[in-house]
């Protein structure tokens, strides 16, 4: 379990650019949960993914994972126990390495430097092979070579080689066109059922918000202003989730790329 407790983050503090980017955020995240999080531009989506992941350390409050304060964990010690994916599919691979090498750094068997094995190379090829991307045949190809989507997808595959105890997905399909963009969310959601993985993922698509995982958030200037769950997230749509939005915030929702899906 994740808990979140009082967190607060403000950039620029004591300047005309003072920006509070986390105003008190509190929440908790039950294993198993698969979260989808959708706001306005500047609601602090990715700041909450910046202060669970370890990038800063934020101003106060405490971050909790499975009964252990990792509140001043710093973020190489985090990556252990937490996968995250990023918008762009460049970020979270070693374009120069090959894909075999890439997967043995994620499998923890070493890299470029270390000899791979012939039953670690069956194993990586298996697994490549679940993705249906026919990345099973070009093991030896520089990672840097991969269309987006095949990036994203092998991306995902090292994230959740060793599952970690938390997933964060920071609009990690946004860059991809809309059919690769299904098919990478079709293996989110395989492997995050698969593995049994404690998943958050920000996204622009109402709809695949409301369609993915059992738990949705909405966040505005730094705080989580709707948390729906269960039977009463089922029976919300589109158009449901911007009235919550704008009863809850005060305002109506003002990011373009969410109202334009």
């Amino acid at each position: 379990m994740l808990e979140l407790k009082e967190i607060r983050k403000t950039f620029n503090p004591g300047t005309v650019n003072e920006r509070v980017a986390l105003d008190g955020i509190n929440l908790t995240v039950n294993d198993g949960d698969f979260i989808t999080i959708i706001g306005s531009n500047g609601a602090g989506k990715s700041t909450l993914f910046n202060a669970i992941s370890g990038y800063f350390l934020t101003d106060s409050g405490s971050i909790i994972l499975d009964g252990k304060d990792i509140t001043m964990l710093p973020d190489h010690k985090r990556s252990r126990v937490m996968g995250r994916l990023f918008q762009d599919p460049m970020l979270g691979s070693a374009p120069g390495m090959s894909i075999e090498e890439n997967l043995a750094l994620a499998a923890g068997k070493g890299g470029w430097l270390s000899s791979v094995s012939k039953a670690q190379k069956k194993e990586f090829r298996e697994r490549l092979a679940l993705l249906n991307m026919g990345l099973e045949d070009r093991m030896k190809q520089p990672v840097g070579l991969l269309s987006g989507g095949q990036r994203q997808a092998l991306t995902l595959l090292m994230a959740t080689y060793n599952p970690p105890k938390v997933l964060l997905l920071d609009e990690h399909t946004a860059a991809l066109d809309p059919a690769t963009a299904d098919k990478v969310l079709e293996l989110t959601e395989r492997i995050v059922a698969e593995n049994h993985i404690t998943c958050m993922m920000i996204t622009h698509n109402m709809e695949s918000a409301l369609s993915l995982g059992n738990r949705t958030l909405m966040m505005d200037s730094g705080r989580i202003v709707f948390d729906v769950a269960g039977d009463e997230r089922s029976r919300l749509t589109r158009d449901d989730l911007l009235d919550a939005f704008k009863a809850k915030s005060g305002h109506a929702l003002d990011n373009d790329r969410i109202l334009l899906q």
